[in-house]
């Protein structure tokens, strides 16, 4: 059997997932608040000083801490079944089902957040790693239960899940340096479309 490596954001969409569903789903006064407290953060990650995985874990945090889980879960599945879909790459999304049809186990390996890729990948019937927000007592804590799933976490997190060994061949789709770590776990890797 073959493994197929995903990555979301930019690969397998035209546009950051991420931002639009943190504006799509938080509210208006978490917005404003964000806004005010995160500019200088912002401003910092658009000059190149701090990195986007240092940034998302914050934004999440202020997006999402004490919601309630059941309203940002139909959120996210609003999103998955209204949203993604306009904003996927038929090119890539072609080759992820051509993967389907070939027998090919595929996975989408993510930093974006499963509160939206959970319900999308599941309409697609692959598996899922990704950043993953963690809950207590009915509400999100704001926190990840295991880190921003990108750079070198995104190939930890598939060898923990995956004996690499165990497959004929393995293929890594992605479009950032965030994913070079994953590509390079691939006999066939390919950086927006282009084989490396």
């Amino acid at each position: 059997m073959k493994l197929a490596l995903f990555d979301f954001d930019g690969t397998l969409t035209h546009h950051d997932m991420y931002t639009r569903f943190i504006l799509y789903s938080a509210t208006p006064i978490r917005l404003f608040l964000g806004s005010i407290f995160l500019s200088p953060l912002y401003l910092l990650y658009r000059l190149g000083v701090i990195p986007a995985r240092k940034l998302r874990p914050l934004v999440s945090y202020c997006a999402f801490v004490g919601r309630d889980v059941e309203t940002v879960t139909a959120l996210g599945k609003q999103y998955a079944q209204e949203v993604i879909p306009k904003s996927l790459r038929a090119e890539t999304l072609s080759v992820l089902k051509q993967h389907q049809v070939d027998g090919a186990k595929v996975v989408l390996v993510s930093a974006s957040l499963d509160l939206y890729l959970q319900p999308w990948c599941e309409s697609m019937g692959i598996r899922l790693i990704c950043s993953q927000m963690a809950v207590e007592q009915g509400c999100y804590t704001g926190r990840y239960k295991s880190g921003d799933c990108s750079c070198d976490m995104k190939a930890i997190k598939v060898q923990q899940q995956f004996c690499l060994a165990d497959y004929s061949e393995v293929f890594a789709y992605g479009d950032t340096h965030e994913d070079l770590a994953m590509l390079a776990l691939a006999e066939h890797p390919y950086m927006n479309g282009v084989k490396v």
